[in-house]
């Protein structure tokens, strides 16, 4: 745990150290990547000391090394464009239990986002559990969160328009639901927009 002198902070006018500290939510600077520092919350909710974090990269909080591949390359055209992001998206604790986070991004490299950047953690699991879903089901489930058809995500997959649309009709049945709104309003809301999934199985 990262100790901060919390009368020494105030008597110094030292607040944004104090804030990083003990933000509530995981907050976390990263270069190329490489976890920096990162505050109490951050390592909380992974199960690590902030210490043991600090130069691992990121690819250590992830279900799989494809993952973490997979998700470097969404968002960098928004952070490019915009210097904001934020995505909904499965990561994973020391012990291997997967959880859905809420991650918001900001890079101080614009040009080359995720040089150096600054991000938010927010635990979802309470609010929204994990359920298991096979790689596969993941995969579609992604791009139904993006809006695609099942033409679209066929071509996306190269598999068959068909295969898509079983595949579609599991998950309905798997969350007891009769269409993609409410196979996300069953997963607390999700913005379809901004659903990362995991892909390791």
């Amino acid at each position: 745990m990262v100790e901060i002198p919390i009368d020494d902070c105030y008597a110094q006018g030292r607040f944004a150290d104090l804030a990083f500290a003990y933000a509530p939510v995981g907050l976390v600077v990263t270069e190329a990547r490489v976890i920096r520092q990162c505050n109490n919350a951050f390592g909380r909710m992974f199960g690590y000391a902030p210490e043991e974090l600090a130069g691992q990269l990121f690819a250590i909080l992830y279900p799989t090394d494809a993952e973490f591949v997979n998700i470097r390359d969404r968002g960098v055209k928004q952070l490019r464009e915009t210097n904001r992001y934020w995505d909904e998206r499965i990561m994973a604790r020391r012990d291997g239990t997967l959880f859905w986070c809420r991650v918001r991004g900001h890079s101080f490299t614009p040009e080359d986002p995720l040089a150096r950047a600054v991000w938010s953690f927010a635990d979802l699991s309470a609010e929204r559990p994990y359920f298991p879903l096979t790689r596969r089901e993941r995969e579609i489930l992604s791009y139904l969160s993006e809006g695609l058809t099942s033409k679209e995500i066929a071509i996306n997959l190269e598999i068959s328009h068909r295969t898509v649309e079983v595949y579609r009709a599991k998950l309905l049945r798997k969350f007891g639901v009769n269409n993609t709104s409410g196979l996300f309003h069953s997963m607390g809301g999700i913005d379809g927009d901004h659903v990362v999934s995991t892909s390791d199985q």
